[in-house]
């Protein structure tokens, strides 16, 4: 890949990767949740919409029957890929909030006009990060500000992705969110930093709209 497609969105395949720096407890406290953040219940019923939205998308784009059914098997940890992200999206964006870090409106939509010129248009770049990511194109925008985030975050911390010095802020906001996963979707390995049954569905190489250098390699 180019050097100048190697930038920002690196960072969720990492993220995936350091998932255990969340605690679970995954008790029956909160019954109906998929995950509790912050105090904040990541309903059953959310989760189900958010993988149900992936899966609209991906019907849409393959309309062969057998090929969505490969599609369906590629991605058969989805429900447990997406809450995943759900969950690391909040502490990310905790993260970020605890370094005094803010994303623009503007700051998203030239990273996105970079990626949709790379990708051949915003149907090209939607149907990449679909494919790929498992993110629905409603879901873009948001995707894209956490990656600023946790770009700039690495920034402000003087590392990058890969670094003990980042992953330290977020296993502090994971501790301060106090977070509670059902163990239905899954365990985290807190020692190992990585989940038990992880997979990493997040981009690994993109490119910022100015054509950053790497945030991890």
């Amino acid at each position: 890949m180019h050097r100048r497609r190697r930038t920002a969105l690196v960072l969720t395949a990492a993220i995936a990767a350091a998932a255990p720096l969340l605690t679970a407890c995954g008790n029956d406290a909160h019954p109906g949740a998929a995950a509790v953040v912050g105090g904040q219940r990541i309903t059953v019923a959310q989760l189900e919409s958010r993988v149900d939205e992936v899966r609209r998308a991906q019907r849409a784009a393959v309309p062969d029957e057998t090929q969505y059914q490969q599609v369906l098997t590629s991605t058969s940890s989805l429900t447990r890929d997406t809450l995943h992200n759900m969950v690391l999206d909040r502490v990310l964006h905790r993260a970020a909030r605890d370094a005094g870090i803010t994303v623009t409106r503007e700051e998203v939509e030239r990273m996105r006009a970079g990626l949709e010129q790379q990708a051949g248009g915003a149907k090209g770049l939607q149907t990449a990060w679909l494919q790929k990511y498992g993110i629905a194109p409603a879901r873009l925008d948001d995707n894209l500000r956490l990656q600023l985030e946790a770009q700039k975050l690495a920034q402000r911390l003087g590392t990058d992705t890969t670094q003990p010095a980042f992953w330290k802020a977020l296993s502090k906001a994971s501790q301060e969110l106090r977070i509670d996963l059902n163990p239905r979707y899954g365990t985290w390995d807190v020692q190992k930093s990585s989940r038990v049954d992880a997979r990493t569905p997040w981009v690994r190489e993109v490119t910022t709209a100015s054509g950053g250098q790497p945030v991890s390699a």
